[in-house]
This record gives C-alpha cells, sequence and structure tokens, in this order.
C-alpha cells in the first residue's frame, strides 16, 4: 500500500469554511477510485499560526498513485488554490506502507 500524505496550514479566519470545504473535496478524490480510503487528522503544533491538517490517501499500489498524480493531482491543488489562495499552504509526502504494529495485553 501507498499512502500519499497531504499537510495543509490553513489560516485562523477561514478554518471554518476549509473545514466545510475539505469534507466535499476529499470525497472527490476518493472518488477517482484511486484511492482506497482517506484519513485527516489535526497536527498538534504549538505557537503555529493558523491550524495544520494531514490527509492520508491510501492507494493499493504505486500505479493508482502515479495515476492520480498524473490525471488528477494538478486539477484539485489548482481548485484548492482558488478558493484559499494565500490563506492555505501544503505539501504532499509520498509514503509505503511498511509493516503496521499492535499493542497486546495493555495494561491501564
Amino acid at each position: 500500500m501507498y499512502i500519499y500524505n497531504v499537510t495543509i496550514n490553513i489560516d485562523d479566519a477561514s478554518h471554518k469554511e476549509w473545514l466545510h470545504w475539505i469534507e466535499n473535496h476529499i470525497n472527490e478524490i476518493l472518488n477517482t477510485q484511486k484511492f482506497i480510503s482517506a484519513k485527516m487528522t489535526e497536527v498538534m503544533i504549538q505557537g503555529e499560526e493558523g491550524r495544520t491538517y494531514s490527509i492520508q490517501f491510501v492507494a493499493n499500489n504505486k500505479e493508482e498513485l502515479v495515476s492520480y498524480q498524473q490525471n488528477y493531482e494538478n486539477s484539485f491543488r489548482l481548485r484548492a488554490y482558488k478558493k484559499f489562495g494565500d490563506k492555505m499552504m501544503s505539501f504532499a509526502t509520498e509514503l509505503r506502507f511498511i509493516k503496521e504494529f499492535f499493542a497486546s495485553n495493555v495494561k491501564n
């Protein structure tokens, strides 16, 4: 599996509008059928202006990720910047899934 991680910082003044918008945006990206799921998390950084989020899109294989990048990535990125302009900064990172670990016999 491959993870396409998009990290986004959004200005405080645009935050609420962006949160509503991004849910639809994520669903549109998932509708390309290049990813099997997406997970959105807030990055907990103190002292930074605005709010920072990480959205992780999971692809079954490298070919699906490359297909997304070649056929959809630029248009989705342009839509976001047309809507929010300099109120938003983002960058993407590709990750290759290696192994997942789970806790066992955890005592509180």
